[in-house]
């Protein structure tokens, strides 16, 4: 089915937003929005994960990188038409034999090529070529029929074979060549011809087109009601400037310095205001474009793209708009006008000089809340305010409205600094010199805030031990690795009593327990999938992967595993595992346990544990025997290495436990209890604690940014604050 174009598109369009020409092998992100394929590439190697340079949503690549994305044929159709209108002005070569530059030009849909008459007519006669759509110059210069320069699509199997037929049970384009092999009619496979599924798709998108109307018009609305608040905003503060200024005429030289601090502060207001109604704008205005963009990209699918197009991006156009009409908008700008009260009348200033004067705005101090997070000696701890007006929504205030003071448990005062973050919710920071518990005052508008003062428990390191020596449900035996998932959750594999057990990784207490075979268990992780892998070494050696209640799901034992220690799981399922002898080196295995290849063969004695940076393509893994910590790129080749025996910084006591932070420093633990922090050179930085008597087995980061100590000796789990 031919599609038609518009003959007024302009070059802005055909033009990529990051290099600034015309589109080269044009790709889609799903927001809708396109990039050349080379540009993406290029982004890509700067951030991860990636983020759309035109509207910031964040894209998830697989490992086939850009090459996954779509490509945006209905671009590469105008590039083609624009390319054939220049091609059929005089002095343009024929792009086959570079000649006859005056002569008559045709352009063939199939070859996205322009053609003089004389290839034209070796074109038509050559069998490959026989059946192609060619365009002559009359139609390029009358700029008729532009829905001829949609470019053919072929079989990536059979080249010669143009893809006219849609697999519903594979959701993938076929040649008639495949109806016959590989996608045959039958239970296994639907294929059916493209005109009758992209008619069903386009009327979906067609429908999600009609839905779009409403909400753009709500969300242009909520602009403009923005903007009518912004309008007022100034004479708001002039009144209230004009009011205050009044006042404090009467008030003499005796009040001058409150007036300048009311002044200061309605300033700040209006500042905070105009911030606040300018984010919210802002933000209304992205919503309104990305739902625009949407829209215009949906109803160039619908209008102008050909059925194939139409099946390549008519699902990621539905997902798209389905998600942004699902999307729950806070179109609400919650402001309203502020003015100067006077709070004591004149008579009586003498007693209450520091409360002459304020700002009245919307915030209602009773409903306003404090939330302190977990406070730790020696760490930068916050308390969260959120501030709240009359109608219970969070709302923005000037920042001298904000006032927080701190006393430790001997009643000196803790230094603290307040800083917004967002509309409405404020962060106090405050750094604790001591522990025990700590008075927080905190007040907006001179009014204190319900609860205030709050107690603050401020811990030392470690902030909790988890554990016991024992058997019974929430005790240990020997921890000697540690694994966090996704939602924070710690898994410790109990050497001596043969099991898993998965904590909270807040509270501490225990979710499941279940056992594990093998004679030593030894190395775990959690997958992406929160699926839990463990490797045991000895006459049962080999790696099993268990599911979340426990469940044996599957056992790997690869040739070359000998003495599997610690591992670690890739996001694509790959393994990598410390193999501590015959050999000793790294063995990188497929999901299915098949092996990869050995890494550092010859270099590492006694691999103990492994941690894998991904974003950065690095491994470093622990050798106990060496007394290093060794450094792989994911191809296997060694960077670097450091450490020796000692026990000055830097130095190594039998080096197990490792790990990654998100800035890519190196952690690792030794047998006399040091926890030590390296950069992603090797060069040592800072000792985070020491476990007094311990052997620090496995390490693992919380989400919370926390670290995940197994005290092998100890018989527990021990938190430390991190970062």
């Amino acid at each position: 089915m031919a599609s038609n174009m518009p003959d007024d598109f302009d070059d802005q369009f055909l033009t990529c937003p990051v290099c600034m020409l015309h589109f080269r092998d044009p790709r889609v992100l799903p927001c809708l929005h396109t990039f050349c394929r080379g540009c993406l590439e290029e982004w890509a190697t700067k951030q991860q994960p990636l983020e759309c340079p035109t509207c910031r949503t964040q894209v998830s690549l697989p490992d086939q990188g850009v090459d996954i994305l779509r490509t945006n044929f209905y671009v590469n159709n105008l590039l083609d038409f624009a390319a054939a209108k220049k091609g059929a002005e005089p002095g343009v070569p024929c792009q086959v034999c570079e000649g006859n530059v005056d002569g008559s030009k045709s352009w063939c849909a199939d070859c996205a090529t322009l053609l003089c008459e004389s290839c034209t007519a070796v074109h038509r006669k050559l069998p490959c070529s026989k059946d192609h759509e060619v365009t002559p110059e009359e139609t390029l210069k009358a700029e008729k029929d532009v829905g001829k320069f949609n470019r053919k699509r072929h079989c990536h199997k059979h080249k010669n074979q143009e893809l006219v037929f849609y697999c519903e049970s594979c959701n993938a384009l076929v040649c008639t060549a495949c109806t016959v092999v590989d996608h045959r009619p039958g239970k296994d496979h639907n294929p059916v011809e493209i005109a009758t599924v992209a008619q069903k798709k386009k009327e979906t998108l067609h429908g999600l087109l009609q839905d779009i109307d409403p909400h753009l018009k709500e969300i242009q609305a909520s602009v403009e009601v923005v903007e009518k608040k912004m309008s007022k905003l100034m004479p708001s503060k002039e009144a209230a400037t004009d009011q205050a200024k009044a006042y404090f005429r009467r008030l003499a030289d005796l009040l001058q310095n409150r007036e300048k601090e009311i002044l200061s502060q309605i300033d700040e207001q209006c500042r905070a205001d105009g911030k606040a109604l300018q984010t919210k704008k802002e933000a209304i205005e992205f919503e309104l474009a990305g739902l625009t963009s949407a829209q215009t990209f949906c109803q160039q699918a619908v209008e102008h793209g050909s059925d194939v197009h139409i099946l390549e991006v008519g699902h990621q156009v539905q997902t798209r708009v389905e998600t942004l009409l699902a999307k729950e908008l806070d179109l609400e700008s919650d402001w309203s006008e502020f003015q100067f009260v006077e709070n004591t009348a004149v008579a009586d200033f003498d007693k209450v000089v520091e409360d002459l004067g304020g700002v009245k705005t919307n915030v209602d101090v009773s409903k306003c809340k404090v939330a302190a997070k977990p406070a730790v000696q020696g760490f930068e701890c916050v308390a969260e305010l959120t501030i709240v007006n009359k109608e219970g929504r969070p709302c923005v205030t000037n920042s001298k409205a904000v006032t927080a003071n701190m006393k430790d448990p001997s009643r000196t005062d803790v230094p603290t600094q307040r800083q917004m973050k967002t509309g409405g919710v404020w962060e106090i920071a405050y750094v604790p010199n001591v522990t025990g518990n700590h008075s927080l005052e905190v007040k907006v508008n001179s009014q204190q805030v319900t609860g205030s003062p709050f107690d603050i428990e401020v811990k030392g390191n470690p902030v909790l031990t988890i554990g016991q020596k024992g058997s019974g449900v929430g005790e240990l035996n020997l921890p000697i690795d540690v694994a966090v998932d996704k939602d924070g959750n710690i898994a410790v594999l109990d050497r001596n009593n043969k099991r898993v057990q998965v904590f909270d990784g807040h509270k501490g207490h225990s979710l499941c327990t279940f056992a594990v075979d093998g004679e030593n268990p030894f190395g775990i992780d959690v997958d992406s999938n929160g699926r839990i892998l463990v490797t045991a070494w000895g006459e049962k050696c080999g790696i099993r992967r268990y599911s979340k209640e426990g469940e044996l799901l599957s056992t790997f034992k690869p040739n070359c595993m000998r003495s599997p220690h610690g591992l670690k799981v890739l996001k694509d399922g790959r393994m990598v595992v410390a193999n501590a002898r015959q050999p000793s080196c790294l063995l990188l295995l497929q999901p299915d346990g098949s092996l990869i290849r050995q890494i550092g063969k010859g270099q590492l004695q006694k691999p103990a544990f492994v941690s894998v940076d991904e974003s950065r393509g690095v491994m470093v893994v622990t050798d106990s025997s060496a007394n290093k910590v060794f450094v792989f790129d994911l191809d296997g080749n060694q960077k670097f290495r450091f450490g020796k025996k000692g026990q000055n910084d830097g130095e190594f006591q039998n080096p197990e436990g490792v790990t990654l932070d998100q800035a890519g420093n190196i952690i690792v633990g030794d047998c006399i209890g040091r926890l030590q922090v390296f950069g992603s050179d090797g060069k040592f930085i800072r000792t985070v604690a020491t476990v007094k008597g311990d052997d620090v087995a496995g390490l693992a980061l919380t989400p919370g940014g926390y670290l995940a100590v197994g005290c092998y000796k100890g018989h527990c789990i021990e938190l430390y604050r991190y970062m």
